[in-house]
Order: C-alpha cells, then sequence, then structure tokens
C-alpha cells in the first residue's frame, strides 16, 4: 500500500522541522510500498517555505504546495486532492511521530478494510507535552484522553472515501469544529472508528504563561463562530452537546465560574504565580475553567444577534 501524509502549517517552522524529520525517519515493511509527505503551507511569514527548498535532500518525500492564508480546512483538502495515494493520514504540523507510526496505522486500516469495506477510518493516540527538545519522553496521561470521533491530529482514512463525502467545509476559515464536522458526515453514512493507540503522536505546544491568555480568550471566540457554522450544518442534539449548546451547559458553566466571579482577571495572580513556579500545566488548566465560560456565552451572545443563522 502506499500512503500521503497530509500537513497544513502556518507559522509553525521550528516544531515543523521535528515534525518532518520523525516521518523522514519512519521504519517501513513489505505492508507499505512507498510514501509522500504532502505539506500544505497557509501563507506563512516564518520562512517555512525557503527551509523546506533548502532542505530537499534531507526531505526526500516532502512535496511542498503553497496558498494564500485560508485556514486548515482549505490547506488539507488543497493536500488531500494533490495526494497520489490510497491512504490519506492527517496530522498536524506540530506533531512528532514514532518511527512506526506509518506501519501502525496501515497495518490496522488494511486489516479494518477487510471487515468494513474500507468504510472505517484508524484514530491514532495524541500525548499532549512541552518538551521541545524530547517530545517523546512525555508520558500519556488523563488529560490526554479524547472523546472526539473524527479529529484530523492524527487519523488515517481512505482517499476514496474522503472524496465520496466532499472533503472538508471550507465556510469554516476560523479555528476550530472542521474536522468534527467531516466527522459528523462519515457518521452519518456509517463509518467506523477503529482505535490504533499504538500509532503515536505527541502534539507540541508552548508551555503555558500569562503572555497567551488574549490570544486563548479571541480563539475561544472564533470556536464559539465556527460552533454554529457547524450547527446550521447539523442541528441535531448530538452536535447540540458537543458545542455545548444546551441549557445544561450554560447552568454548568456559570455555576462553576458563579456567574462569573471566577474569570480569567480575577485568576490573573493565581496563574501567574503557578507559572513563576514551573506550574505551567496546572495553570493552563485551571485557566480552561474561565475560558470555557467565555465559550458559552459568546455562543449566546451570538445566538440573540439578530437573524444570524441567516447570515
Amino acid at each position: 500500500m502506499n500512503v500521503s501524509v497530509v500537513i497544513p502549517t502556518y507559522n509553525r517552522k521550528l516544531i515543523l522541522e521535528k515534525c518532518l524529520k520523525a516521518l523522514e525517519n519512519q521504519i517501513l515493511t513489505s505492508c507499505i510500498s512507498n510514501y509522500e509527505i504532502v505539506v500544505v503551507d497557509d501563507g506563512s511569514t516564518d520562512g517555512t517555505r525557503s527551509w523546506i527548498r533548502n532542505n530537499s535532500e534531507i526531505l526526500p518525500h516532502v512535496v511542498l504546495y503553497e496558498q494564500e492564508h485560508g485556514g486548515p480546512a482549505l490547506g488539507r483538502n488543497l493536500g488531500v486532492m494533490n495526494s497520489k495515494y490510497e491512504i490519506i493520514i492527517f496530522i498536524d504540523s506540530d506533531l512528532i511521530v514514532l518511527e512506526d507510526f506509518l506501519i501502525c496505522h496501515v497495518n490496522k486500516l488494511s486489516s479494518s478494510w477487510k471487515k468494513y469495506n474500507k468504510k472505517c477510518f484508524t484514530y491514532g493516540s495524541v500525548i499532549n507535552t512541552s518538551n521541545f527538545e524530547n517530545p517523546e519522553d512525555e508520558n500519556y496521561k488523563l488529560t490526554d484522553v479524547s472523546f472526539a470521533y473524527f479529529a484530523t491530529g492524527n487519523v488515517a482514512i481512505s482517499k476514496e472515501l474522503l472524496l465520496n463525502v466532499g472533503l472538508f467545509d471550507t465556510s469554516f476559515s476560523l479555528y476550530g469544529w472542521e474536522d468534527l464536522e467531516l466527522g459528523e458526515r462519515l457518521k452519518n453514512i456509517g463509518t467506523r472508528l477503529v482505535k490504533c493507540p499504538k500509532a503515536v503522536g505527541f502534539h507540541w505546544h508552548p508551555p503555558f504563561d500569562c503572555g497567551q491568555i488574549e490570544s486563548l480568550i479571541s480563539q475561544e471566540k472564533e470556536r464559539a463562530k465556527m460552533a454554529l457554522v457547524f450547527f446550521k450544518k447539523h442541528s441535531n442534539l448530538r452536535v447540540r452537546f458537543m458545542i455545548q449548546l444546551t441549557p445544561i451547559h450554560n447552568f454548568l458553566w456559570e455555576m462553576i465560574c458563579l456567574g462569573g466571579l471566577i474569570s480569567t482577571k480575577r485568576l490573573f495572580p493565581l496563574l501567574k504565580y503557578l507559572v513563576d513556579l514551573g506550574r505551567n500545566r496546572m495553570a493552563l488548566e485551571i485557566f480552561r475553567i474561565p475560558l470555557n465560560l467565555i465559550y458559552v456565552r459568546e455562543l449566546r451572545r451570538l445566538i440573540a444577534l439578530k437573524n444570524y443563522f441567516q447570515n
């Protein structure tokens, strides 16, 4: 079998270097005839394109495509449409994989194809880490557990199935939900999720610090806008719960945050104290509490806008 690894990227040159080098270091067996790494640069300004071109000798499997900044949905579609092979593996550009990553996905997917007539995909493990030098040293944690059905951080799927279901919806131009929306379409035609825990990827992100607060708040507001695009396309109870568009979620997060008394502003001294102690992960998990209230309130605000769903 042949594999196309599709990676959209935007201004992540340093971690992308680690990502691509790990993919070039794959152990191959007879189950994989060939593979390519399709990188779609989404208008980066950090030298990503020139670095890839200047290092073609150490990146023999990399094929570079370029687009104006349009988001990951557009980038993944471009990558799939230009891919050569029958298996598509999606990963993010800040994911570092182990040397048996491709083999694990291909073995699991090919055996599952026989059972489900190719109407399935494999979902690998994602371990979050802030260790840039040695991300592979991170252990699997409770916070790494994901209940997502189709998340493009680490999945393998038939190219034919992707094309049949219609690829990613490019109206998801801001942060969030484009992969889960595609997953909803896959679920509706009976596609099976097959877990592949041995296909491990280490998802790197910089340690949390207080300078990230405003950008993370902006990101949550973008996610709320895209959540309503998602719900407009799939107005069912499952999606309502996925995007937290229920009275239960409103009540729960207002109660947890004491009606807004627990806020990012009031927590700032505690967050800074924890960061100064080197407890960045704890600070981030605490910050996520009022951050989710911001998201839920933004959902309510957007819905209250007149004719929102007609726009």
